[in-house]
């Protein structure tokens, strides 16, 4: 090669390498935007939980300067809820959950994933991309559960940027021995991957007190979803979303006190009998596709219409803690295998089939927190969820119990249609109420 050609190749590498520094910049800036913009929606609502300021504040500093991973621990990210993060954090690493709700991040992996990926795929890979500089070191793996066919393919684009990708094999049923046993034995061949991975070889005593922490989590968990169950609305749903998503960014002990204060404020709430909006506000559940911080469209909406979630079926929330581990020997291989039972039996997805506990546990919480009316929500280019919505359709038509089917994406092109949707919704409900 002639040193003109080389001063060409430096050249055109250089202007590449600007290029990705400036879209860097941008995409952090709109990505700040976003996030306060989001934040600023949420706060605008009257008589929010003082202890909520603590959620608030904590997803500010978390956005202020970008997507900041934690120091000091080596990093395994996560791409799915099924992913036992008890093996990660007993493994003397940080579990991070890589998920991504941010429509900066989504623009960016517009870029190179067709247009008809799901907007979690192309949030996520894009983020992954923008960050792989800065990251690239940082992250010691990204785990991918078998749970999504559009993920399993996004990992492959992840190993050509340069970051370890493990798959864990997830059964496409959970019905059966041989359905738990093959699960079982993914897990137990990513806890020893895990020992390699960080250079800490898992312990039961390590698991037994990692166990301890996130049955702790599970208690506080259920006891805020239960007072979500009583006549007098005390929190928002849009803010139950944003407890829940911080449990993926926050140190466990420290998202465990918030937690506390917010139970106790709502306690001394439910004593006095003071509403967080109005007490007529149609009770509503939310399911289908997560909402994932910044993205909290719908639910945002669905309140500023004068709904309020009381309930939710998603993976971004009640489906995050509710079940703890139950083992009956402290030896490793009993632990692992009650962990693995854990995520599979009470799992709810629908990658799984046939998916009918999904039906069973959404009518359980209609019951169970009164509920009137079903938010059904699925991004677009997420074919299970868009593919499921008619059998929970038909489930609830059976129930007596309207609901509302929403194709939507991180965009906010369709804020006009959903609102006029959604507020058609919620006066049908009033009239239902009216004929009753």
């Amino acid at each position: 090669m002639d040193f003109l050609s080389e001063c060409g190749g430096v050249t055109m590498q250089s202007d590449l390498d600007l290029r990705f520094v400036r879209m860097q910049k941008t995409t952090g800036l709109h990505l700040a935007m976003e996030a306060e913009n989001t934040l600023q929606q949420l706060t605008e609502f009257a008589d929010t939980p003082q202890a909520m300021t603590y959620f608030y504040e904590l997803f500010r500093n978390f956005y202020k300067n970008g997507h900041q991973l934690p120091a000091g621990k080596k990093v395994i990210g996560t791409m799915c809820l099924q992913v036992p993060d008890e093996l990660i954090l007993a493994a003397g690493a940080v579990p991070v959950r890589m998920c991504s709700g941010a429509y900066a991040y989504e623009q960016v992996g517009a870029e190179f994933l067709p247009a008809k990926s799901c907007p979690v795929v192309k949030a996520t890979t894009g983020m992954l991309h923008i960050n792989q500089p800065v990251w690239g070191e940082d992250v010691s793996a990204i785990v991918i559960p078998t749970t999504c066919d559009q993920k399993k393919k996004g990992g492959e684009m992840l190993k050509e940027m340069g970051y370890p990708v493990y798959i864990l094999e997830m059964p496409a049923s959970k019905d059966s021995d041989a359905a738990r046993f093959y699960w079982q034995e993914s897990v137990k061949k990513f806890a020893l991957d895990l020992g390699e991975t960080t250079g800490t070889r898992i312990t039961s005593a390590a698991l037994q007190a990692v166990i301890g922490e996130k049955t702790e989590c599970c208690r506080l968990f259920r006891k805020l979803n239960d007072l979500r169950k009583g006549k007098t609305p005390l929190i928002f749903g849009k803010d139950i979303f944003l407890v829940t998503s911080a449990y993926f960014i926050d140190e466990m002990g420290n998202w465990q006190q918030a937690v506390r204060q917010l139970i106790a404020e709502l306690e001394e709430r439910e004593q006095n009998d003071l509403a967080v909006t109005n007490r007529q506000a149609p009770r509503l559940l939310l399911t289908g596709s997560p909402p994932l911080f910044p993205n909290l469209k719908v639910p945002i909406l669905v309140e500023q219409t004068g709904g309020i979630i009381v309930a939710d079926e998603v993976c971004s929330s009640n489906r995050l803690l509710y079940d703890a581990v139950s083992y009956d020997e402290v030896n490793l291989d009993d632990m692992v295998s009650a962990l693995a039972d854990r995520y599979l039996k009470p799992c709810t997805c629908p990658c799984l089939t046939p998916n009918l506990d999904r039906n069973r546990k959404i009518v359980e919480l209609v019951n169970s927190h009164k509920v009137e009316g079903v938010i059904y929500q699925a991004f677009s280019g997420c074919l299970p969820y868009e593919m499921e919505q008619k059998s929970i359709s038909q489930t609830m038509n059976e129930a007596g119990v309207p609901m509302l089917y929403l194709e939507t994406d991180y965009g906010n092109e369709d804020l006009g249609q959903l609102s006029t949707r959604v507020e058609a919704f919620i006066e049908s409900i009033k009239a239902r109420r009216r004929k009753k």
